[in-house]
Formats: C-alpha cells, sequence, structure tokens
C-alpha cells in the first residue's frame, strides 16, 4: 500500500467535504448533511496528521538545502542535528497514521450479550464459570457499563452451569470480542479433598447486540413458550407463567428468559437475544473468513479454540494466542484485565496493518 498516495486521496475527500458543507442545498437536506458531517469529521484526524507530516518534510528538505549550498560548518552542523531529530518525528507520525488507517470494524461500538458456560471439570467447572463472571462483572464496572443478566442456570455446588447477560455503555463489543472462546483452569478445587490440582474449562461467547433494524423477525416463525421462572435453592421463583422460551423455526435457536417478574419484560429481553444469536451467526462466519484470509492469531470466529489457561498454584495467567504470560492472576480476577486486552487488540491492528500493506 502507497500510504502517500492513500492520504492524499483522503486529503482530496476531506477538502470536497468541507466544500459540500459549506452549500445551502446541502445544509436542507439533513440526512445527507449529517452522513458527510460525519465522514468529514472521521477524516479530519487522520488529514491534520498528513499536514503535519508534511510539514516536517518540508522543513528536513529546507536542512538538507542548507546542507549542499552553505559553507558555515556549524550553520551545516545544526542542519544535520535538525534532520535527525525531525527524521524521528516523521517515524513516529508515520506509524500514528498507520494504525489510524487501519478499518474499524463496524460492529466494535455495539453493545453485547456475554454467554459463559461451564464446560469439562464437573463441579469446578460451574464454579471457575461463576468466577469468570465476577471477573467480567467487575471490569464491567471499572468501565461503567451496565450489566443486565438475561439468563442463569446456577450449578448445584456454586457457579453457573450457564449464565447469559448484556453488557451496555461505550465500544463494548470492540473490547471484549476477543473474549469468545475456551477459558481453562488449573487449580485445586474446592470440591478435592485430596489437594490435588485439576483442569477444568468454561465457554466464553461474546455476542455484538443487535437492534430491530438489523434482524426483520417475522412472527409466524416463532413459537413461545411461558413457563414458571425457578432456581436453584428456591430462587427467583414466581408463581406466575412469567418467563419465556422462544424457538425460531427457520433456525432452530432457541431462547429463554426468566429473570424479570414481568412476562412482558421477559418476552423482549428473549427477542433481543434471539436478534442478537441470529445476528452474530452472519457475523461469525464473515469473521472466520477475515481471519483464514489473513491466518489471524487473535481470530474473534473460533470459539472452540483454548484461548487461556488460568493457573492459580503459580498464580499465572497464560494468552495462548499471543503468547503473553502475566504473574498477577489475583489482580485480573478482580477484573483489570484491561492490559490483556490491550495486548490482543494491538496484535489484531498489527495483522490488519500487514493485511492493509499487502493490499
Amino acid at each position: 500500500m502507497n500510504i502517500d498516495h492513500k492520504l492524499s486521496q483522503l486529503k482530496s475527500r476531506f477538502e470536497e467535504l468541507t466544500v459540500a458543507l459549506g452549500d445551502p442545498g446541502v445544509y436542507s437536506q439533513q440526512r445527507k448533511f449529517a452522513e458527510l458531517s460525519k465522514e468529514h469529521s472521521d477524516l479530519k484526524e487522520v488529514v491534520d496528521l498528513y499536514n503535519k507530516l508534511m510539514r516536517i518534510r518540508d522543513e528536513i528538505s529546507g536542512n538538507r538545502e542548507i546542507i549542499a549550498t552553505e559553507s558555515d560548518s556549524d550553520l551545516i552542523e545544526m542542519a544535520k542535528d535538525g534532520i535527525y531529530e525531525l527524521n524521528e518525528e516523521v517515524e513516529t507520525l508515520e506509524n500514528t497514521i498507520k494504525f489510524k488507517l487501519i478499518p474499524t470494524d463496524p460492529e466494535d461500538k455495539r453493545n453485547a450479550i456475554v454467554e459463559i458456560r461451564a464446560g469439562t471439570g464437573g463441579d469446578e467447572a460451574g464454579i471457575f464459570a461463576g468466577d469468570l463472571f465476577n471477573m467480567y462483572r467487575r471490569f464491567a464496572d471499572l468501565q461503567r457499563w451496565q450489566l443486565d443478566i438475561l439468563s442463569l442456570n446456577e450449578a448445584t455446588k456454586g457457579g453457573f452451569k450457564e449464565i447469559v447477560f448484556s453488557l451496555s455503555g461505550q465500544e463494548i463489543f470492540g473490547k471484549l470480542k476477543y473474549e469468545s472462546g475456551v477459558h481453562r483452569v488449573q487449580r485445586v478445587p474446592e470440591t478435592e479433598s485430596q489437594g490435588r490440582v485439576h483442569t477444568s474449562a468454561a465457554t466464553v461467547a461474546v455476542l455484538p447486540e443487535a437492534e430491530e433494524v438489523d434482524v426483520q423477525i417475522n412472527p409466524a416463525d416463532l413459537e413461545v413458550d411461558t413457563f414458571r421462572a425457578s432456581g436453584a435453592g428456591g430462587q427467583h421463583v414466581n408463581k406466575t407463567d412469567s418467563a419465556i422460551r422462544i424457538r425460531h423455526v427457520p433456525s432452530g435457536v432457541v431462547v429463554e428468559c426468566q429473570e424479570e417478574r414481568s412476562q412482558i419484560k421477559n418476552r423482549a429481553k428473549a427477542l433481543t437475544m434471539l436478534r442478537t444469536r441470529l445476528f452474530d451467526m452472519e457475523y461469525e462466519k464473515k469473521a472466520k473468513e477475515r481471519a483464514e484470509s489473513r491466518k489471524s492469531q487473535v481470530s474473534t470466529g473460533d470459539r472452540s479454540a483454548k484461548i487461556r489457561t488460568y493457573n492459580f498454584p503459580q498464580g499465572r495467567i497464560t494468552d495462548h494466542r499471543i503468547g503473553l504470560t502475566l504473574y498477577n492472576l489475583d489482580d485480573i480476577m478482580k477484573g483489570n484485565i484491561g492490559e490483556i486486552i490491550d495486548a490482543l487488540q494491538m496484535q489484531d491492528n498489527l495483522e490488519r496493518l500487514s493485511a492493509l500493506a499487502e493490499s
């Protein structure tokens, strides 16, 4: 990819938009004006960086001219020092601009629905699923996101066989999408009397939440059942059939919600879950295609892959996709997963930048 050619094109487009936004005829068309304003705003930062880059390059050319034409040794030495410093600025700017040119995933700004399910490991797997939920709950608190439980099935010894919850806030899916996959835990289970280290697992699926405009659902395609909500130990018990189970006949997808006392609220949440599952099917297919095309290490398209190991005896956590190992497991389990997420985002950006350069 010729970056200068790309930047020149973006600058020309930015200037076109600047002129168009000053046209009364465009201003009177609210929808068109809003679209052009957004594109103009999105381009402004990159164009400003490009203009700064061009100014620095002009300074370098000026210094080179001094070296070629002047006879004053002090002046020549100052020009050489200036070129060295300006070249460092150019390198930093070019790297910044390259990352700005990486196309973003349009779904990154969406809210998310997260599903955690106990895997292999019996009772310990359920306990670990509960630990993962608490980790994400604490991370959500740190991010000031709103968490809303949609469905849960408690495990007999603690934790969950399955828990589904939604997260609302700023750019949630873009941060959490790399969490999808198999999470493995190594520790002495609370249920183990012999003190031996066991390995258990739980799966996490992070889905971009769909809105009504994203997925059109024909009511004739739905089979809706109501039932009485219940939970382990008699929790969440209602005396009315407020819980909702919906089956989408064409796809076979089944969702249920029983966390609200109101059947209407449970139905609304169940429909959101259904739309999200249907939307995610298409998203996951595209994610796999993208990952295969650039052999991505941090693919979000394979949720059966083992992505991370939590080793409690050694206080160690390892993300196998990028070879990242940290020895702050206690902090991680308290919701401080930002360092891992940042590393995964950086690796994904580097892969996308490499693919962009080859295009």
